[in-house]
Order: structure tokens, then C-alpha cells, then sequence
């Protein structure tokens, strides 16, 4: 198995998150000193058990965010080990050994060779999020117009599967040969605004283009729900993943829930839910935001009171659209519900 070398340090400068308002986390009373990671770990989980803000692990990895583009691959089997002084986790334990004249001799971080990326322990759950990753969410109004549509297959079907030829209409030569296929879903509005935001797409399967023309001649090469005549075309795309740094947004970040996948009311942790703010609003990948629910009217006296709104979980954005984004639900002691409140934390 190909190997890499990793340089077992974790003390680059913390001084990228001082600008960020009490960036430094605070340790947990119940912390143990070194700690065997596990398969099925994550970054975020393994920094939960030794401190309060888990969703700060670059700083309590001693990770510069602005010069780190993957994190330090750690994997199961290693020991991490707790500085209570500088509030950080390390795989090398700092200590002192003495020699055999009497000598103190203090020990430093060692390079070592690891297996390759594949066993590396990911910063949050990546089998939740991969199959958002690939397949299109989100498509307009003008991409839904404008799209290639599946006219006809052979011998009048109406239902395609997998090595089945079908007829597309919309395409030219000058496109590309793979398509994703798609059925648009629900309209995503917006709770406040009433604007639409975009369309849903569910993802049914993908197809090669074995000749284009006016009728286009295409053959599914793979099958995930029924496709049915009238369903839509897009691209093929390789979505690649960022890092997933987790950090706090830069300027205020206001949304709300308007979807939870999988057509539910409520949403529990590793649940993915839709929020109504996208790239124009300023959100981004690896962004970190706190989940309220709206503070209940209550009669007192005989006037009615609103409580403050209540904070009772944390979301992380892994993908971006221009007027939505997609979070995965990390932390949350409370079902989330629809138009929820999402904010900067």
C-alpha cells in the first residue's frame, strides 16, 4: 500500500483564529489526558471529548487555516495526546527522558510513515454528505427551461433503466457526452421574502450520448429511482469537496430551515437540511452555524411575552448554491424543525 510520510507536529502558529471572538476552546472538566483513536472517529468527534467547542478543531489541532490545505492525517490505532497548557491535542506526547549519566534529555516529534489517505480519520461523517456531493440539488428556473429533456425510448416505454437506449431532445454536438438525469422536485421559497429560490433536483441516474442530433441518441449507464419520459438533463460533474475547516462565518449569518431531506418535519443529528441563504449571502463551505428555535409567546399577568430565542445545536454547511446551501446536523439536544433559525454562533 503506498505510503506517506507525515511530520508528526501539530504546533503551527493558533494566532489565524485570534481574531475570532473567544477562539480559544475550553477544555472539558470530564478530559482525559491521551486518548486511542478508533475506526469510524472523526476530527470533530474526537475534539468533542476533550473540548467544549469541538467544532474548533483547527485550533485545537494548532492548525494555521490560511496556510494548512488538508489536515494532518491521523488514523486508528494512533494516541492523541492532551497539553492542557497550550489547550492543544497532539500524537506525540512532549516529556522528558533521562539518560543514562543522569541527563534530561527532552523528547521531540518524530516523522513516521502512515498508510495512505484512504484510513485517514475524516473531520466529520463523509458517508453522510458524499451522496449530495456528485449528484445535482439545485437547479433554477432558467437551467430547468433550457435543459435537455428525455423525448422517447424504443418500442413506445415510458420507464428506462439501466443499457436502455433513450431519445433526448436539446442537445447539440458541442455538448458534453455524460449527463446526470433529474426530476425537478419541490420549489424552495423563501419563509420571509417569498422569493423562489430554486428548484429541488432529485437525482434518478446518468447516461452517455452515443449520437447527437436534432433527436439525440443516449443509452443510461446507471439507474438509482425509475426514469420516466420527461425527466431533465444536466452535466456531469466531479464536485470536489473542501478541506471542511470548520469556522464561525466572518459577518453575521441569518437563515432559516426550509428543508429537511428525506420529505420530514424534524431532524436529528447526521440529518441534512436546506437553509434559505447561498453564496450571494455570504455563506460558505465549512461554515459553522448555531440552530435556534423561536422563543414562545407566553401569557403572564395577562400580557403576552415572547421568551428569547433558545440555541440548542450546531449546523455545518458542506455545500453551497447561489440562494441555498446544504448543512449537515452535528450537535443538537433537540429536534430540528422547519424555520429554524441558523446563525453565525
Amino acid at each position: 500500500m503506498r505510503k506517506i510520510i507525515s511530520l508528526i507536529c501539530f504546533l503551527m502558529p493558533v494566532l489565524a483564529f485570534a481574531g475570532q471572538p473567544d477562539a480559544s476552546p475550553q477544555i472539558r472538566s470530564d478530559a482525559p489526558d491521551q486518548y486511542m483513536i478508533v475506526k469510524g472517529d472523526t476530527l470533530w468527534g474526537i475534539s468533542g471529548k476533550f473540548f467544549k467547542d469541538p467544532w474548533k478543531w483547527p485550533f485545537i489541532w494548532g492548525m494555521n487555516k490560511d496556510a494548512i490545505k488538508d489536515p494532518h492525517w491521523i488514523y486508528p490505532g494512533a494516541t492523541l495526546y492532551l497539553d492542557r497548557t497550550s489547550g492543544t491535542l497532539s500524537l506525540t506526547k512532549q516529556s522528558a527522558a533521562v539518560t543514562g549519566n543522569g541527563e534530561t534529555v527532552r523528547l521531540s516529534p518524530q516523522i513516521r510513515t502512515e498508510d495512505s489517505t484512504q484510513n485517514a480519520i475524516p473531520s466529520i461523517p463523509s458517508r453522510v454528505i458524499e451522496p449530495f456531493l456528485s449528484q445535482p440539488l439545485i437547479v433554477s428556473d432558467k437551467l430547468l427551461n433550457e435543459a435537455p429533456t428525455l423525448i422517447g425510448l424504443p418500442e413506445e416505454r415510458v420507464i428506462a433503466g439501466p443499457g436502455d437506449v433513450v431519445y433526448v431532445k436539446g442537445l447539440s454536438a458541442a455538448d458534453t457526452k455524460s449527463w446526470q438525469i433529474y426530476r425537478p422536485g419541490k420549489t424552495f421559497t423563501d419563509p420571509d421574502t417569498h422569493e423562489v429560490l430554486g428548484h429541488e433536483a432529485i437525482y434518478l441516474g446518468t447516461l452517455e450520448v452515443r449520437e447527437f442530433g436534432p433527436t439525440s441518441i443516449a443509452v443510461v449507464t446507471e439507474a438509482k429511482q425509475e426514469i420516466n419520459l420527461g425527466d431533465r438533463l444536466i452535466p456531469a460533474t466531479a464536485y470536489i469537496a473542501n478541506t471542511y475547516l470548520p469556522r464561525a462565518p466572518e459577518t453575521q449569518i441569518n437563515a432559516r430551515v426550509i428543508s429537511i431531506y428525506g420529505g420530514v418535519t424534524q431532524a436529528g443529528q447526521n440529518t441534512v437540511i436546506t437553509l434559505n441563504k447561498g453564496e450571494r449571502d455570504g455563506v460558505q463551505s465549512g461554515h459553522v452555524l448555531a440552530v435556534s428555535s423561536k422563543g414562545r409567546t407566553v401569557q403572564r399577568e395577562g400580557k403576552s411575552l415572547t421568551l428569547p430565542d433558545e440555541r440548542f445545536g450546531l449546523l455545518f454547511v458542506f455545500r453551497v448554491f447561489e440562494k441555498v446551501s446544504y448543512a449537515l446536523v452535528m450537535q443538537t439536544r433537540l429536534p430540528v424543525q422547519l424555520l429554524d433559525s441558523a446563525q453565525t454562533p
